[in-house]
């Protein structure tokens, strides 16, 4: 197991990190760093002998979290926001189909399962009823959950 990144080495995190219970002084659930921001590896080890996991400070926040691997990349690594991440609860702006036939009708919700950022415009998988499908950025709204 060769870590990728160094002691120094500037990361991005490209997804919101959340206290699962480990960081002190906060309560579990709590946002400890947004999605996107930048950070520097003070050092790294191992986690059940097969996760690397980097302990990053983030300078913006000051503050030092633990990272997976795949939660990171390279702080030069070009990068598009996107509105949305993973968990967010989304509507379709507007009716979807495949083939001519509709699937999704304007304003049902669904689940952002994950994020493509390899290609233009940003698109993401969805979970409307119980089907996944890959749906352009443009093609979503934020859902405002009412509590």
């Amino acid at each position: 197991m060769k870590p990728s990144y160094d002691f120094g080495s500037r990361v991005r995190v490209i997804r919101s990190l959340r206290n699962d219970g480990t960081f002190p002084g906060k309560p579990r659930g709590a946002l400890l760093v947004r999605k996107g921001s930048i950070g520097y590896v003070r050092e790294w080890g191992s986690f059940l002998q097969d996760n690397l996991i980097y302990q990053v400070h983030f300078v913006e926040d000051d503050c030092i979290v633990g990272c997976r691997e795949q939660e990171l990349i390279s702080g030069s690594a070009p990068w598009i926001a996107g509105e949305f991440q993973y968990g967010d609860w989304v509507s379709a702006a507007l009716p979807l189909a495949i083939a001519g036939q509709p699937v999704v009708v304007a304003g049902q919700v669904g689940q952002i399962m994950d994020e493509i950022r390899d290609r233009q415009p940003m698109s993401y998988v969805v979970l409307f009823d119980g089907r996944l499908f890959q749906v352009p950025e443009a093609a979503l709204a934020p859902q405002v959950c009412e509590s």
